[in-house]
């Protein structure tokens, strides 16, 4: 039996401030690299009473309709491990973000607050696009944007909306040229 190949699953967070628990993920967006048929995409009723203006209007959610209309936490994440879970019969699934620190410490706190535990693991690690590309390139951090990855592999015309699907969707087009700018396969 042949072992399923990784799957690089590029994730994307808005919130409406700067850290789990105090503040809240709004939305959650997951796309696989190489597999555009690949995705997913909720948004999240807020945790707390407390945000950040500033933070908030990043994504232009409205967040009366996120209290009125988005599913709850735990449903959301529950879902979302689902997803995530379901890829098992197809690859095994690997986080990937730009930057990993602040999408994965959303991702990770909120799945074992939510769901109980992450579908990425008991650590929440996993590759962070910015770390990838300064060891691929010997560039230096402020090298390592994404507008700066996304130039240097021709892809200026990839759009970054702050609607987290399709930031997701972005992130796993990039990687998928990152993986064959560097000679390999994203899947």
């Amino acid at each position: 039996m042949s072992r399923l190949p990784e799957l690089y699953v590029a994730v994307d967070v808005e919130a409406d401030g700067p850290i789990p628990g105090p503040y809240s993920m709004i939305s959650l967006g997951m796309a696989v690299a190489g597999r555009p048929d690949l995705s997913f995409y909720t948004e999240l009723r807020p945790i707390s009473d407390d945000f950040d203006p500033k933070a908030l209007a990043v994504s232009g959610l409205d967040r009366e309709r996120l209290l009125r209309e988005a599913p709850a936490a735990e449903e959301a994440m529950s879902a979302a491990a689902r997803w995530v879970d379901g890829l098992r019969g197809i690859g095994r699934p690997v986080f990937l973000a730009a930057p990993a620190v602040w999408d994965g410490m959303f991702v990770h706190w909120y799945f074992m607050r939510f769901a109980g535990k992450s579908p990425f693991g008991a650590t929440g690690s996993g590759i962070d696009l910015r770390s990838y590309w300064m060891g691929m390139t010997g560039s230096e951090w402020a090298g390592t944007r994404k507008g700066a990855v996304k130039h240097a592999l021709g892809l200026d015309g990839l759009p970054h909306t702050h609607h987290a699907g399709e930031d997701a969707a972005e992130l796993a087009q990039i990687f998928e040229a990152v993986v064959r700018h560097r000679g390999g396969t994203a899947e």
